[in-house]
């Protein structure tokens, strides 16, 4: 059985029958995490899972700006902790039908309400970098999970993506060393030495 299928096997095992099972999938950027996610989506019963990224709350860039943050976007700071966490807690008490934020890459920007959360939808793939960061105020989302995997990728191999990822997403080598070196490379340090112990721990995450 592969490492994806036995995480799988394992969540629906755990959740058991309960009617909603809340996932963090966490790790540095560049883990893979969405890949995961959607791998595990697509694993358990038909209908009875969906993935919610943190991604959907970043601040927009305007509010970056005013908040002298532009050069940071996607450090901790950025993004919306409370509105995600107020999310989380509307999941775990079943609220039906509720809307989502998805963040689009392509754009650079979050999407409002790009997603709905059944209320029979049993599995939660909540995912992003700092859902098992170790600092305030971020550790208060620990209890809104049910089981928390983190995803254990080498720091080179991890440069190696995000130097890729900003490749294909139109910047020049120059322009995607400067900003991986500047800013994504302090988020994935900041992951690294600051998480909480996660119950599962899952070293062969794809790209």
């Amino acid at each position: 059985m592969s490492e994806i299928a036995s995480l799988a096997a394992t969540i629906f095992k755990r959740a058991a029958k309960a009617k909603r099972f809340v996932v963090a999938i966490a790790g540095p950027p560049g883990a893979g995490k969405s890949t995961i996610a959607e791998e595990l989506c697509a694993l358990l019963p038909e209908g009875s899972a969906i993935v919610v990224p943190m991604d959907g709350f970043h601040y927009d860039n305007i509010i970056l700006e005013q908040r002298g943050l532009r050069s940071r976007k996607g450090a901790p700071e950025t993004f919306d902790l409370a509105g995600f966490e107020h999310l989380l807690k509307r999941i775990r008490a079943a609220e039906p039908d509720i809307a989502i934020p998805v963040f689009d890459r392509s754009m650079e920007l979050a999407r409002a309400g790009a997603a709905i959360v059944d209320g029979d939808v049993k599995f939660i793939l909540a995912e992003g970098n700092y859902l098992l960061l170790d600092e305030a105020p971020w550790a208060a989302l620990a209890p809104l999970f049910d089981l928390a995997v983190f995803l254990d990728v080498p720091r080179d191999e991890l440069e190696r993506r995000l130097l890729q990822r900003w490749h294909e997403h139109g910047r020049s080598e120059e322009d995607s060393r400067a900003w991986v070196a500047s800013n994504d490379m302090p988020n994935v340090d900041r992951v690294l030495q600051n998480r909480r112990e996660a119950d599962l721990v899952l070293r062969s995450a794809p790209a």
